[in-house]
């Protein structure tokens, strides 16, 4: 077992124990996303190397034109162009694994995709780089002569092995920050080395989430987020969800539709240059659904296809346009991944309803946790997108005003279009968020009202239990009461007889029934009558009994409406106001009416 200090001293290191899995996304380390961190992969319990600090050699060396250096250059990359990554810093940011521990017998294939002043894609020749080629392979990169009508190269990296990432990063002069934040997958967008009517170099790296069949290899957690096994989902059970933490790194299995929504990169650096651009888009070798170099070479080679897009190359040289197709795949990407999310929440909605299973609770709150990391890659999409959008080609200032007018007009309205279709997946997250929320509730209401009649039922079962008990203590309850009554035929010293007993018991019985009844008597009398009436409850009701008045409740609510009185033989019907004057006296003051006048003559 490591010890560890009981007080850590600044500047103090210590290994920990870490078992640290290859197939799994590692959390990005944000701070080391970007050159503008000064101290690249040092962290602040990390030692400074003293030599470094002691060095008398230039920051920034110069320019190397690779032709007498001896291969010095690229075979001692990073250091070689930039001498404040040392080798811990280079060791720590996987970039010294990467270049040291690749497999040997895995060949690293660079697939092109070359656009021409007219817009036109085409495919180049593939490049296979193996052990017993690099010196070759170094040769073909320092003497390549690209076609004066070449205005974009893109080159997609499969199985990236050791020398081809030292060749390139030698070749393009590429920041270290590239390779770091594409092999540690973090989230970055920057832009170094801007030249004035010249170029510059960005660099975009994304996560985005897309979905996979059900037939495909994919990487399953378990509790302790260690690799467990590479099967195939078509074999994974729901249940494995709720064994699982919550690491919103690791695939989510779709159980309804058979799917498997994972997290995938983009990673593009993109050297703009008035001399010839160049793409470099990396694709990790980790055992991991994530898109292939081919397939991705494909896909920007059939981009130029588009009508659309092949207008648009036709007016525009400037070498952005093509890094927004790549922005398009992971647009595509997560249009279909949350789609069939959206298709898997409606399938749990009716499981719901129909099973009300509180074990399904677990599965909604994992992929509610899945659903806020999904926000935070919705976010740093839309900030790549307005990275793209905001940081202006720096050779835009040797073209012509028009050119330059027109270039920023068209780039302007294809970064609204992506941010207007991120905006929309924003929100069909946000919808499903929320009918998650409604599910989840629908589960509990549904176990609550569950338990509610169980308890029911219990307390049921109890009261019964309860009288059962009481009926069959009460006749020896009522025995012991009886021979406990102080009455002369069974306590012979006391004054009181059984009759006394019986009478005062029956009266005292009455006179509570009579109480009783008559606050009770809304059930008996109409709404009518007060609590006086109602004390003569007895006498009401036997009135009634025998005939004499009629306690009829409708009779107290056609008092209330209008009276209809039929008047004599002249078949006039008159209002309980008319009525009323009809038996009032006649006065000089108010004469009644001449309708009733009539009425009573005719009477």
């Amino acid at each position: 077992m490591p010890q560890y200090p009981s007080k850590i001293q600044p500047g103090a290191t210590f290994e920990v124990p870490y078992s640290e899995d290859e197939a799994r996304i590692p959390n990005p380390s944000f701070r080391h996303a970007a050159p503008s961190a000064p101290w690249p992969w040092v962290d602040l319990n990390d030692e400074v190397d003293q030599e470094q600090l002691k060095s008398e050699l230039p920051p920034v060396p110069a320019i190397c034109d690779h032709l007498d250096c001896g291969d010095a250059c690229w075979r001692n990359y990073p250091q070689s162009r930039f001498p404040n990554w040392t080798r811990r810093q280079v060791k720590k940011s996987k970039i010294l694994k990467a270049v040291e521990e690749y497999d040997r017998n895995q060949p690293c294939k660079l697939f092109y995709v070359d656009v021409d002043d007219e817009g036109k894609f085409r495919d180049a020749e593939e490049t296979v780089v193996t052990e017993q080629n690099i010196a070759k392979s170094w040769q073909s990169f320092v003497n390549d002569v690209r076609p004066s009508n070449l205005r974009v190269r893109a080159i997609f990296l499969e199985d990236l092995s050791g020398p081809v990432l030292q060749m390139l990063g030698a070749k393009y002069n590429i920041e270290p920050f590239f390779w770091s934040s594409s092999l540690n997958w973090i989230p970055s967008r920057y832009q170094e080395d801007p030249q004035p009517g010249r170029g510059d170099h960005i660099t975009i790296c994304l996560t985005f989430l897309r979905s996979m069949p059900k037939d495909t290899d994919a990487v399953r957690m378990d509790a302790s987020g260690v690799r467990k096994s590479s099967d195939s989902i078509a074999s994974a059970r729901p249940s494995t969800l709720s064994q699982m933490m919550i690491d919103t790194q690791a695939p989510l299995p779709l159980s309804s539709s058979g799917q498997l929504l994972v997290l995938d990169l983009l990673s593009v650096h993109l050297i703009r240059n008035t001399n010839g651009s160049t793409i470099i888009s990396y694709h990790p070798s980790l055992p991991l659904p994530t898109t292939t170099a081919k397939d991705l070479h494909q896909r920007i080679q059939f981009a130029g296809q588009s009508v659309y897009w092949q207008k648009m190359f036709q007016r525009v040289s400037d070498p952005t346009f093509v890094l927004i197709t790549f922005l398009w795949h992971a647009m595509y990407a997560w249009d279909e991944a949350l789609e069939n999310l959206y298709t898997h929440i409606c399938t749990l909605e009716t499981k719901v309803i129909e099973t009300s299973q509180m074990s399904l609770t677990s599965e909604l709150h994992v992929i509610r946790a899945h659903q806020l990391h999904y926000a935070s890659l919705l976010a740093s999409f839309t900030k790549t997108v307005e990275f793209i959008r905001d940081t202006e080609n720096p050779a835009l200032e040797s073209m012509s005003e028009e050119e330059k007018e027109e270039t920023r007009k068209m780039m302007k309205r294809e970064c609204s279009m992506l941010l207007n279709e991120i905006r929309r997946l924003d929100m069909s997250r946000k919808m499903q968020d929320k009918r998650l929320k409604n599910v989840m509730n629908l589960v509990f209401s549904s176990v609550n009202i569950t338990d509610s009649k169980r308890m029911q039922q219990m307390t049921e079962a109890a009261m019964k239990q309860v009288a059962y008990l009481t009926m069959v203590f009460l006749p020896a309850s009522f025995v012991a009461a009886v021979f406990g009554m102080n009455v002369k035929e069974i306590s012979p010293d006391t004054q009181g007889t059984l009759p006394h007993y019986v009478g005062a018991a029956l009266a005292m019985t009455l006179a509570t029934i009579w109480i009783i009844i008559a606050f009770q008597s809304q059930y008996l009398l109409p709404e009518g009558y007060s609590i006086y009436k109602r004390f003569a409850w007895p006498l009401l009701l036997l009135l009634r009994w025998i005939g004499f008045i009629k306690l009829d409740p409708s009779q107290k609510e056609n008092k209330a409406t209008k009276e209809k009185t039929h008047v004599g033989g002249t078949g006039m019907e008159l209002t309980r106001q008319e009525h009323a004057h009809v038996h009032m006296p006649k006065s000089k003051e108010a004469p009644p009416p001449a309708s009733i006048r009539e009425a009573a003559r005719g009477m």
